[in-house]
């Protein structure tokens, strides 16, 4: 058993090449080998958003405040609420923050496959997020 302390992690910015506007991730937990699970709570404030990006074994994300945004290649923006649950098939390519005017948090879910979770693309325009 291991238990981790609120604040075994620190805090991190979202970073840029990533991330448009203010994102801050705060590690959860990450599995050892040889498992692969790892999960964080990421909070963006209004209007900031991830980049266009996929996982090769999927995601799940658990929406537990505010109201945010999702949207996968080809789809609809769809809106998203606290107690909201999306899942991403592996490979789908997708993005996901906050509404324009309310921020949001999440708990995002990913497991590991050859020592990565997520390949990152290019950043959403703002005529694709439709601030």
């Amino acid at each position: 058993m291991d238990i981790k302390r609120i604040g075994s992690w620190p805090s991190a910015k979202g970073p840029g090449e990533y991330f448009t506007g203010t994102v801050r991730i705060d590690p959860l937990f990450q599995a050892e080998d040889p498992a692969r699970v790892m999960g964080a709570s990421v909070t963006f404030e209004p209007g900031a958003r991830t980049a266009w990006h996929t996982h090769p074994l999927g995601q799940t994300l658990i929406v537990t405040s505010g109201l945010g945004r999702v949207q996968r290649e080809g789809g609809p923006i769809e809106e998203i609420r606290p107690g909201d649950v999306v899942w991403f098939a592996p490979g789908e390519r997708h993005w996901h923050g906050a509404s324009p005017s309310v921020a949001m948090t999440h708990i995002a879910i990913q497991e590991q496959l050859d020592g990565r979770a997520v390949d990152w693309l290019e950043k959403v325009s703002d005529a694709e997020y439709g601030g």
